[in-house]
């Protein structure tokens, strides 16, 4: 024990902590986005491919998918619990991280060490639901963390680097877990996954939130006085609090805006595998590579340049020209009709479409950010998205009356109206509004 304390006193004394470095802060945010993408990787795209090749029917994998997805659905459930309850000596949401990390860890070495999974599918979705629920765990309380620690003029370019991490963690999980279930075993692969999972770990393990807090339950520290004054003391201040948050005209704009834009967004990725597929003959196989490939480069290039791009330009400046480029880019795809059968055509609307999607997200999330209360950051923003999940549900299940009614054209152009709806409301978005209302907001907490 005495060998452990030296070390982490050692730790405490070299590195500051992340409120004091912003280069800590985004190293520290994009191992934790990284992490959630190694086990997205393959519960999203890998061992449902795994399972399809070895002859498991549609419904089988579907299954096994819906059960990885319901956490997600579920998320404001839980980011209440991360705001009430902490170890403030530890920090206001790291402890939470550390959790989620620990339990993803534990995870996906249980799926490691199913017997015979392919024909134990029971045990491999429970072994799923948990990996999934400690991810969207974890996701809850880094998002949480981020509102809490990264300054408003940072969050643009930690939203980029955040949001890139995951799309190249999911990306290279896919490759690296694909060869080491086909080279070795599933066992293997999965070991792997928890290593890497476990070798990040380290990383919200040794950097503290603010300075004088302890390293570990064992460790010398307090809890900061900002912490203090922030955390809710009963179930009453944080509903009340939100309720006050959501009473804000921004908020209400913006949860429409998240609803319309990430509806529209993923009705376009919906709707592209059934056009290649059916308008196109295209096989499943090179519709996965094309968008794979696709967005591990949207990935690259957010993680480069989307957060940098706003923090020079501005947040709505950018937006609007992210709306502006996503809306001619769908209205030429639709109306270059006689392009469709060009295969360098297509690769190149979905790479322009990726790209776009990617820097669309990083700065609506960055927005998001910037309007949450930190009081209840984790709470507040994950009722942002889950409205914005809801419009990824409802408004993708247009795509079946569209197409039977419509041709593709007219489909496609659908997308144009809904990312229209939210391009319109953002106008009447005001950030500088939102922040100086939160400020009153805390003020009148406080005295």
């Amino acid at each position: 024990m005495s060998i452990i304390s030296v070390s982490e006193l050692e730790v405490s004394k070299r590195l500051p902590s992340l409120s004091e470095s912003s280069f800590l802060r985004y190293i520290h945010f994009v191992a934790l986005y990284f992490a959630q993408g190694v086990p997205e990787g393959m519960l999203s795209f890998g061992i449902p491919a795994w399972m399809a090749v070895n002859g498991k029917t549609p419904g089988e994998i579907a299954a096994f998918a819906v059960v990885c997805g319901l956490p997600w659905s579920f998320k404001f459930i839980v980011a209440p619990l991360i705001d009430r309850y902490t170890f403030l000596q530890m920090g206001r949401k790291r402890p939470w991280v550390i959790v989620g990390q620990i339990g993803l860890v534990i995870s996906c070495i249980y799926m490691a060490f199913i017997t015979d999974p392919l024909n134990n599918l029971s045990q491999l979705m429970i072994a799923g639901f948990m990996i999934s629920f400690f991810g969207a765990f974890q996701d809850v309380a880094t998002d949480g963390m981020a509102i809490d620690i990264i300054p408003v003029n940072q969050q643009s370019k930690a939203n980029g680097l955040m949001w890139g991490s995951k799309v190249i963690a999911i990306s290279t999980t896919l490759a690296l877990g694909t060869w080491l279930i086909t080279a070795f075993n599933f066992k293997i692969a999965m070991l792997a996954m928890a290593s890497i999972v476990a070798f990040i770990m380290l990383i919200p393990m040794i950097l503290k939130e603010r300075p004088g807090e302890k390293i570990l339950p064992w460790s010398k520290g307090t809890a900061y006085s900002e912490s203090l004054n922030l955390q809710p003391s009963n179930w009453s201040s944080i509903f009340k609090s939100l309720k006050r948050v959501f009473s804000l005209q921004n908020s209400w704009i913006l949860l429409i805006v998240l609803f319309f834009l990430a509806g529209s967004f993923n009705y376009v990725n919906t709707l592209l595998p059934i056009f290649t597929v059916k308008e196109l003959h295209w096989n499943n196989t090179d519709y996965s590579q094309v968008y794979s490939t696709a967005k591990l480069i949207g990935g690259i290039a957010g993680m480069m340049f989307g957060g940098i791009l706003i923090e020079k330009f501005g947040k709505i400046r950018m937006m609007n020209f992210y709306f502006f480029s996503t809306m001619l880019l769908a209205i030429s795809f639709a109306l270059m009709k006689f392009y469709w059968l060009n295969v360098s055509f297509i690769y190149g609307f979905m790479l322009l479409f990726n790209v776009a999607y990617t820097f669309s997200c990083i700065g609506i999330f960055a927005i998001a950010m910037s309007c949450c209360w930190k009081r209840v950051s984790a709470s507040q923003f994950t009722i942002f998205m889950t409205i914005s999940n809801l419009g990824r549900i409802l408004l993708a299940a247009m795509i079946g009356p569209v197409t039977t009614f419509f041709n593709y054209q007219i489909a496609i152009l659908v997308s144009v109206l809904m990312i229209a709806i939210a391009w319109v409301c953002f106008q009447f978005i005001n950030i500088d509004k939102q922040i100086a209302e939160l400020r009153n907001l805390e003020a009148e907490r406080n005295e």
